[in-house]
């Protein structure tokens, strides 16, 4: 059973996998020959699930793709300047085919490498790519149809968005997975979810994969929904006489893989203030990217406003700094910004969402084509704070403890600085965690609406991340905790028994 707030940690398979060859000498190791030592050690950090990226068969056209693509050839080369088109590989986002790359072993080792981590009390996670499929991906060729199809006057009018296939006697102009926001992914075949036959094949990769594994990470799910599908494609479907259904089709899909697997996990990647609707479909968790953004772009108010939405809302949210999708917290945030939004996330209800090159400090996103290892500097600082934050997290109260938004008030009428302070609270029996963030560039003062009793003149709180005591006097806790200055983007986790 997956607890409340769980933890995740999102792994790049492949050059995760490369790193662990070199440290162990073991250039012929697989997914089954990961020494145990390294699932314990995430164990003993505290995560319940582990999302292992880019896992299935990748597309050699999609390779081929990447390989003339100069953009990606520059960013690789600026990462080692002897890397070359060999260091590209497919996107793992142009899924080829839903079985495990041979590079990471044989078909059993996945299913083997779920049955160890369950045994370990942890999950495993791996992709699913719903919107589209490798262009050069053998359902492409046996069933047309279940792609969207443009004629070859769309195709002249839209190269940029259609391929031309030979399909037996008949040509073929299918269309590449988009966003309508952006460039078509040209190594890609958009999928047709108003046919019947899409849904149905869609449905069957989906309770294969969760015969593999616990969970699964749905990409870019706001593409699939019946009124995005219709709005970016409907003019070509409703030519082809293909209508939209009634029903979504993770409402179904959703309910037919947990009839079988009731525990099995699907996280939304998800955008565009859809995340409460994808919820109600059926989707345990969402992509939360109003906390990501307000905790980059804007400030303490606009994350605290964020985070008084509704509480199974918050409960159901993918909360994260970083991933494969985002740059680098370090670079983006800067340290002491990132480290604060790390203490954010890492105890507001939600799902806990980590990338192990944030837990390292790596300055560095590398591109998901890349196939070669590159030179990770991680940030000792980083590294230190992150075990220290999520050893403190595991504790049960940020688990299982009731959280409540706290109120700060000024010290006094002239220092308005208590607006920086976010504070909440965990409770769970005698234990309290009281956490305080000065999510600001300048000192912050506060009264912290929370009531922990006196014990005569002067208490002492145990600050966990400091690992030191903090003594107040009884005025000081008297009608609330009177922090009397928090340094720029610092924060306290206080641990209270009563």
């Amino acid at each position: 059973m997956l607890r409340s707030n769980p933890h995740l940690i999102e792994l790049n398979t492949g050059l995760w996998l490369k790193q662990l060859r070199v440290k162990y000498s073991m250039p012929e190791m697989t997914l089954s020959s990961v020494p145990d030592d390294e699932w314990q050690e995430l164990r003993h950090l505290g995560f319940d699930i582990i999302w292992l990226m880019g896992v299935w068969s990748p597309s050699p056209e999609s390779e081929r793709v990447a390989r003339a693509d100069k953009g990606l050839l520059e960013e690789v080369t600026r990462l080692s300047p002897e890397f070359g088109p060999a260091a590209v590989g497919a996107s793992p986002y142009s899924v080829f085919w839903y079985k495990l790359n041979s590079e990471f072993g044989f078909e059993w080792e996945l299913k083997g490498l779920k049955e160890k981590l369950n045994s370990m009390g942890m999950k495993l996670m791996v992709d699913l790519v719903s919107n589209h499929t490798a262009k050069d991906n053998p359902y492409v060729q046996e069933r047309p149809d279940c792609f969207i199809n443009g004629s070859e006057d769309d195709f002249k009018a839209h190269p940029d968005w259609f391929f031309e296939m030979q399909a037996g006697d008949k040509k073929r102009y299918i269309a590449y997975g988009r966003d309508p926001n952006f460039p078509a992914w040209t190594d890609t075949a958009q999928l047709n979810y108003f046919n019947p036959d899409t849904r149905a094949r869609v449905l069957e990769v989906l309770l294969r994969i969760a015969d593999m594994a616990d969970g699964v990470r749905c990409d870019m799910v706001m593409l699939t929904l019946n009124d995005i599908h219709d709005t970016t494609w409907g003019w070509l479907l409703n030519r082809s006489d293909f209508r939209r259904p009634q029903a979504e089709f993770w409402e179904s899909a959703i309910r037919a893989v947990k009839e079988k697997h009731p525990e099995f996990i699907f996280l939304a990647e998800v955008y565009w203030g859809l995340e409460w609707r994808v919820q109600q479909i059926g989707f345990d968790y969402t992509y939360d990217k109003g906390t990501y953004d307000r905790l980059r772009f804007q400030g303490s108010a606009e994350v605290r406003g964020h985070l008084r939405a509704e509480k199974l809302y918050q409960k159901r949210s993918a909360r994260f700094i970083e991933n494969h999708d985002e740059q680098p917290s370090l670079v983006v945030f800067g340290k002491q910004k990132a480290m604060a939004a790390g203490v954010i996330v890492s105890t507001i209800k939600g799902l806990r969402f980590y990338n192990d090159n944030q837990l390292d400090g790596v300055k560095v996103r590398p591109p998901l084509q890349l196939k070669e290892l590159y030179e990770r500097q991680p940030d000792p600082e980083v590294k230190k704070f992150y075990i220290k934050l999520l050893k403190i997290t595991d504790h049960p109260a940020f688990h299982g403890g009731e959280w409540a938004l706290l109120d700060v008030r000024p010290c006094d009428a002239e220092n308005k600085s208590n607006v920086n302070i976010l504070s909440w609270s965990w409770a769970q029996r005698r234990t309290l965690k009281v956490v305080a963030v000065n999510y600001s560039a300048g000192p912050a003062c506060g009264v912290i609406n929370v009531s922990i009793k006196s014990e005569g003149e002067a208490t002492a709180l145990f600050e966990e991340l400091s690992d030191r005591f903090f003594s107040f006097k009884a005025e000081e806790l008297a009608g609330g905790l009177r922090l009397k200055e928090m340094l720029p983007y610092s924060a306290y986790i206080f641990d209270v028994e009563f």
